[in-house]
């Protein structure tokens, strides 16, 4: 029996091969099409969802699963582990955390929960991390200090393509106060700790591709990258060429993002994840 087993949830963005292969447990979060359910990565492929989310009336919206579903999927793990090391979405953006924090509760302290501070693959490093300290038999301790220090160093940026799907979904406070000054602009924001920050917004697409590039550019050297995107790839790809991808731990990886996350940014975004070197 392992040690430790990593769980996560499916907002963490990690390749299902990855997941796989770290034998990480990932909870699905809920997209709702009007009337249909559908748990995340099953039964609405990314790009078809992508495809259609422009024209979808009403709007897609998200769930947290249930606590039960998360004691579920600790209960299993606990088969396999003597402890589990659980890693969130940030807890200012979902209930996810909570859900999952509640579900701990059952389990004798068996079960750790962490509030990533982050979302996509900010949120899925923590969770890679973690399961290399994990599969090579380290501690509970061991775990949570792989997490933390990956929580330090890390760095989100991305430009929405609109403010829309960010200001409906009303996560963002300053998303709805800003509408009027960014109709013609393409917003940046960066997420940092919880929070998700207005950065200076440029007027066209060409220009923002280009201020992402600075910003990949003066992370420096770096252990992990991610290229995020909800449905425009290309942009995404080139931004690999202003990073400093001589010491990565993994190759650098072009995510398509999660519905439940382009549900609240919409589509066309692009983004990047660093963590700085150590």
């Amino acid at each position: 029996m392992s040690q430790v087993c990593i769980v996560t949830d499916s907002t963490a963005d990690i390749p299902p091969a990855l997941a796989a292969e770290y034998g990480i447990v990932v909870v699905p979060a809920v997209v709702i099409l009007g009337a249909e359910q559908f748990l995340d990565g099953e039964g609405l492929s990314r790009a078809e969802f992508y495809r259609r989310l422009p024209a979808m009336q009403p709007l897609p919206t998200t769930a947290a699963p249930s606590v039960g579903v998360f004691a579920e999927a600790y209960r299993a793990a606990l088969t396999t582990a003597n402890a589990v090391v659980g890693i969130f979405l940030a807890s200012t953006l979902s209930s996810i955390y909570q859900h999952a924090r509640l579900a701990a509760q059952d389990f004798g302290g068996r079960v750790h929960v962490v509030d990533s501070g982050q979302l996509t693959m900010g949120l899925g490093f923590q969770v890679l991390a973690a399961a290399r300290v994990a599969r090579e038999g380290g501690s509970v301790a061991d775990v949570l200090e792989a997490v933390q220090s990956i929580q330090q160093r890390v760095r989100l940026v991305a430009m929405l393509d609109t403010l829309e799907f960010l200001r409906r979904s009303g996560r963002v406070s300053w998303a709805k106060a800003r509408l009027g000054s960014l109709l013609q602009l393409k917003p940046f924001l960066e997420v940092r700790q919880g929070e998700v920050l207005s950065l200076p917004a440029v007027r066209t697409r060409r220009k923002g591709l280009a201020r992402l590039a600075e910003h990949v550019r003066a992370w420096g050297a770096l252990d992990y990258l991610a290229l995020l995107h909800s449905g425009a790839p290309e942009d995404a790809e080139a931004l690999v060429d202003a990073a400093d991808t001589s010491g990565l731990v993994l190759p650098p990886m072009t995510v398509l993002v999660t519905t439940v996350i382009g549900t609240h940014v919409g589509p066309r975004g692009v983004g990047a994840v660093g963590v700085l070197k150590a």
